[in-house]
């Protein structure tokens, strides 16, 4: 499974970057985040269990999480469940007029090939591409709104 997920935001890059790294404030400023619990936290990883609801549908995860300052990447590895195994990499790129293209990609081998095309479907589309959207909408109008 391979998702991408985009959109363009009119802020500073780094303030992006800084901002997708804080999980700690996301559910402040991502409605359907219901929490971010840390298992581990370090200034370039943290071990987290993210809470969110999709649809009314509560959905729960745990993964590493990489902050990677030299290459401005915020990159994650989810550690159990249906999407043990999945790799997540938020991308930043500078654009003319002070904008910034965010990206955030998806990629899961999944566990059992037989069953790959309904997780897919299921985990892909339903969940992870709905969720990935709201998310960069809503990262989106609280930094616009928001200017420091």
């Amino acid at each position: 499974m391979h998702t991408t997920t985009a959109i363009t935001m009119r802020a500073p890059k780094q303030r992006i970057f800084e901002t997708a790294a804080d999980l700690s404030g996301w559910p402040r400023i991502l409605p359907h985040y219901r929490y971010i619990h840390y298992y581990e936290r370090g200034p370039e990883r943290n071990v987290v269990k993210m809470a969110c609801v999709r649809s009314g549908i509560p959905v729960a995860w745990t993964s590493e999480q990489i902050i990677d300052r030299e290459r401005l990447e915020v990159r994650f590895t989810h550690l159990k469940a249906f999407t043990k195994g999945m790799h997540v990499v938020w991308k930043f790129t500078d654009l003319p007029d002070d904008q910034v293209h965010v990206e955030i990609v998806h990629d899961l081998n999944f566990r059992v090939p037989a069953l790959a095309p309904l997780a897919n479907l299921i985990i892909g589309q339903f969940f992870i591409d709905h969720v990935a959207n709201k998310t960069l909408r809503c990262m989106k109008a609280h930094l616009e709104a928001n200017p420091v």
